[in-house]
């Protein structure tokens, strides 16, 4: 496991196409950070900002990020915490891990998006749309409904 390093963070409108090891590039208006992995494999590390991927924290003078960067997909498979502008490393994930990883971040975007659209059919019920598809159940609502 590597020593826990320090990152600057900048908030920039677009992402540069040369990135600098140790910056975190921030644009709110693209929602999207962006940076060179922490383990200095070189690999670009993309975390989008949103209810269902990271969330960013803006303290005034340092940044987080939650959750933690799991590089499954590269080579080194670094896994790390972004906390305060410093990197805390995590341990390393099994393969079954990561599997199971995936499939709770695949139910939490199921859960959240048919929400959502359920929420913005509630809101606009004179739509008329005798056609439309209903949203998917999400994990907790087949669970539910597995347990009933």
């Amino acid at each position: 496991m590597k020593a826990n390093a320090a990152l600057k963070h900048e908030f920039v409108e677009f992402i540069p196409d040369d990135l600098e090891q140790g910056i975190l590039y921030i644009s709110i208006r693209y929602k999207t950070g962006t940076h060179l992995c922490c383990c200095g494999c070189g690999n670009i590390v993309v975390t989008p900002i949103s209810p269902t991927d990271w969330k960013i924290t803006f303290d005034g003078k340092t940044v987080t990020l939650h959750p933690s960067i799991g590089n499954w997909s590269f080579p080194c498979q670094s896994h790390y915490w972004i906390r305060n502008n410093r990197v805390e490393w995590a341990p390393k994930w099994s393969r079954e891990q990561i599997e199971r990883g995936r499939l709770r971040d695949g139910h939490a975007k199921e859960d959240y998006f048919a929400a959502t659209t359920i929420t913005a059919n509630e809101a606009n019920p004179d739509r008329g749309d005798s056609n439309e598809v209903q949203p998917k159940n999400g994990f907790w609502q087949r669970l539910t409904k597995w347990f009933s």
